[in-house]
């Protein structure tokens, strides 16, 4: 898909230096996000300027607006790790991307804005079969998932992974890329609501952590072998629970820690099964390794994306200018799947 009216964009980028953008007042709670006017990005010779359809929001957002999770030197102080769009211009060293192409980009911060300015090699063309607005809610996790689970911990067909916070946005990333590559992946999850969407993107079983013992229900579900990897985002007491799961030789990929950043860990289990525990976080990585993270996704995961009956994600819509009560949705404890703000552009493209 392209943009139509590429004369249209010129003019309208002439005409303005300014868009509406989300900033952070001060550090807090939802209610200090505030739409602002913003100068529009300037681009350098290997970016992209995106204009924005949608910003999808993500854990890191919210870590962003309490003052725990600061941008890098470099980056936009404007929240927002991943947008869809068009391209409305280019550097002068790009050469893959022409203004008007449908995109999705891993942003470095920004996305919740009209005008959005990325590295190139952070940018992928739209899947296929989704609908641009939508496409938006694929690239923080996708990356994250792909850099820690699939490049770092060498996911591989035939594994059992345990995907903790199963209905989320990371949680249904890993699940789906669990399925692309061929391994089997089991959600943990806090209800029945959420079981069921986990099932629906591909899990092939699910595990109530409200009620059932993770460990115990993971070695009936991998005829006592246990899991070969796990995606955590919980963190605190879930580590002795994930060294009980996992099986010989078992690599933890831990990527947040919502239930507590300490953790007693039984040194023994950890030696005796051979495991590897790492961490990861995605936002600081340099932009050579997020462009070999777009190249992997692109070369290996994508494909799959674009088939007619790929399951998609359950997906909110807010306006832009709601950012604040899209954060509330997001920190609502029933939440699952995913969030977006959808610019005044993104609106239009679905009217």
């Amino acid at each position: 898909m392209r943009l139509a009216d590429q004369a249209g964009l010129a003019q309208i980028l002439a005409m303005t230096k300014s868009m509406i953008a989300i900033a952070i007042s001060t550090p807090g709670a939802p209610e200090v996000l505030a739409a602002v006017n913003h100068p529009i990005p300037e681009i350098g010779p290997d970016d992209i300027l995106i204009q924005v359809a949608a910003a999808g929001l993500n854990g890191p957002d919210i870590a962003q607006r309490r003052g725990h999770y600061p941008p890098p030197p470099d980056a936009s102080p404007l929240p927002g790790l991943e947008v869809s769009g068009h391209v409305a211009a280019v550097g002068k060293s790009i050469g893959q991307f022409q203004v008007g192409d449908a995109v999705v980009a891993l942003t470095n911060g920004g996305g919740y804005a009209e005008f959005v300015s990325v590295p190139a090699g952070q940018v992928l063309m739209a899947p296929p079969n989704w609908s641009l607005v939508d496409a938006a809610a694929l690239p923080e996790t996708w990356f994250t998932v792909t850099q820690s689970l699939v490049m770092r911990a060498q996911l591989a067909a035939g594994m059992n992974v345990l995907i903790h916070g199963g209905a989320g946005g990371i949680g249904g990333a890993a699940i789906q890329i669990c399925t692309v590559i061929g391994a089997n992946p089991i959600a943990v999850v806090s209800n029945a609501q959420k079981a069921a969407y986990a099932m629906s993107l591909g899990a092939s079983a699910t595990i109530d952590r409200t009620g059932q013992n993770i460990a115990e229900r993971v070695g009936v579900l991998t005829n006592g072998h246990g899991v070969d990897r796990i995606v955590d985002i919980v963190g605190g007491d879930t580590a002795a629970i994930n060294i009980a799961a996992a099986a010989r030789f078992g690599h933890i990929v831990l990527l947040s820690t919502l239930g507590g950043g300490k953790a007693t860990v039984p040194l023994s289990e950890l030696m005796v099964r051979q495991l590897t525990l790492s961490g990861s976080t995605l936002r600081p990585q340099s932009a050579q390794t997020k462009a070999a993270i777009a190249q992997h996704i692109k070369s290996h995961l994508w494909p799959a994306l674009s088939r007619p009956d790929w399951p998609h994600p359950r997906i909110k819509k807010f306006p832009l200018t709601a950012a604040a009560a899209a954060h509330q949705a997001l920190e609502c404890p029933d939440n699952y799947g995913k969030i977006l703000l959808i610019t005044p552009y993104g609106n239009r493209l679905t009217a």
